[in-house]
Formats: C-alpha cells, structure tokens, sequence
C-alpha cells in the first residue's frame, strides 16, 4: 500500500511556479472621471516573457504605470483591485520602492538623459544600488558585451545618438539596476526593422541568460508573439483576448485584425469583435 501511496505521490504534476507579477481586476480612472482600465487581470512568470497587444489607445502605457506606480503624475490612480510583485502588494508603494525591489520600466519613447553621455546615462540605473564600484563596473562591461553600439558611443551625448541606440541605452539603464523584472514600453516605435529584431534577440538573450522577467507592450504584434511566451490583446481598456503566444498567433481573429493575414468571406471587424467582447465579458 505504501509503495502505491508512494508511486501516486511520483506521478503529481509539480506546482506551478509563483507569478513574479500578478494583476488583479484593476480599474484605473484619470481625473477621477475617465475610466481607462476595466477589471484588466494578467500575470507573468517567473522568467518569462509577456506581451501586452493592441491598438494605439487600447490601455497597454496606462497598464504599465499602474503597476509602475507612475499614474499620479498624470492625474490618474488605481482605483480597484491589487497589484502583486514577487510575493508582496506594491500598488501603494512610491516608484523609487518598488524599483529598489527589482521592477523597473523603461519608457515609450527612449527616454534619455540627452545632455548627459551614454556612459552617464547607463550609471544612472545604478543610483540605488549599494553593493560597490566594483559590481558597477562589472555590469556596466556586461551591459556593453550585449549592446557593442553603447560602447562605440559610450563618450557621446545620448541626444546625439541614434533611435535605436537611445533605446539600447534605456533598456541597459534599467538592467544596470539589477531588476528582477522589466515593463518594456513600445520599444519598437519609430524604429527600423532591423533595429528592431536586434532588440528584441537582446530582449531574449537577458531573459535567457540574466533571468529578468520582461512585461512588453507592443503594438507590432507579430513581432511581440514571436518573442514572447504569452500574450494578452487589450482593446479600450479591456482584455478581450489572451493565451499563448502560438495560440494567438494561429488565431484566426488575430491573423485577420492584429497581424494584417485576411480571410476570406469572413464578417467584419465590427461584428465579430463585439460578439468577443459581450461573450468574454459575460463569462
């Protein structure tokens, strides 16, 4: 009997492992009149890779500063739900907190200190850290062993550099803080392919390697799917739509509207998406 209870205990299925992120139900007003998120609920993995798809407008920067905690400066607040990080609430926590805790965003945009040189730009991610110039170093050559450009470029003044190289600079700014997770805002906007897929093979290579959690909000679908493991599609502050990345990419509503791949004879847009929107939000 004791070896059955035994081989029965060997063939459970492992737990699965804790969120890093988990977002729950949260609703999201500006002004305290605009509702801009409506019970907008996603998790992401420890070490994995997350999109967030959707149309311009749709809710994918509001998401992201409400779990940055980066909405009061702009009139905005969570007004239900929670926001879990690496075990703990955070959706009362100032931005300076929680990126000491390991969540940093890098911003839509490629927001640079653009008086201040490359080099400067990348020490400014190590502000908060307290563990020596020495490990500063030590990352700062890890950041440049991933982005050689940064290191050609590393004496001149970021506002003088490239888009793409104003988007690596941001992305190894935020990696110089040591994050246990990052919230990679549009990172493809005015970018050129090529610059893109060099991004995101980076994006993938620090995931892989260093471990970082990443939350990517992305218009380019079928760029953002074929990195990430997971994907939700938002559509005017809704989540109307989530699965696995090969899921959704297979997905015939998502080939037709989100990846530009028509079909024929088939309804419009109107019609079918709002038959997903009354069924999903019923459920």
């Amino acid at each position: 009997m004791s070896e059955l209870a035994s081989t029965d205990h060997a063939l459970q299925a492992p737990e699965p492992a804790r969120p890093i992120l988990s977002v729950n139900n949260i609703e999201v007003i500006y002004d305290h009149v605009i509702l801009v998120l409506k019970g907008v609920s996603l998790t992401v993995p420890q070490g994995g890779i997350v999109a967030i798809l959707g149309a311009n407008g749709a809710g994918k920067t509001t998401t992201l500063k409400a779990i940055s905690n980066l909405l009061h400066s702009e009139r905005g607040e969570v007004t239900k739900g929670s926001i879990e990080f690496d075990g703990g609430r955070i959706d009362r926590l100032s931005p300076n907190e929680l990126v000491r805790r390991g969540c940093i965003q890098v911003m839509e945009g490629r927001h640079c200190f653009g008086h201040l040189s490359i080099e400067e730009n990348l020490l400014t991610g190590a502000f908060t850290r307290r563990d020596g110039r020495a490990a500063i170093r030590d990352d700062l050559e890890m950041i440049y062993n991933y982005f050689p450009r940064l290191k050609q470029r590393r004496h001149s003044m970021a506002g003088y550099t490239s888009g793409g190289e104003q988007q690596m600079c941001a992305i190894g700014r935020a990696m110089m803080s040591r994050p246990k997770m990052i919230l990679l805002d549009e990172p493809s906007m005015g970018l050129a392919p090529q610059v893109v897929d060099e991004i995101f093979e980076i994006v993938k290579d620090l995931n892989t390697r260093q471990g970082v959690s990443f939350l990517v909000a992305e218009q380019n679908t079928n760029m953002a799917l074929k990195y990430a493991t997971y994907g939700y599609i938002l559509e005017t502050g809704r989540i109307v739509m989530d699965g696995a990345a090969d899921a959704l990419r297979d997905n015939e509503d998502v080939k037709e509207f989100y990846l530009g791949i028509g079909g024929e004879g088939r309804k419009s847009f109107r019609n079918v998406k709002s038959y997903k929107r009354r069924k999903r939000w019923l459920n």
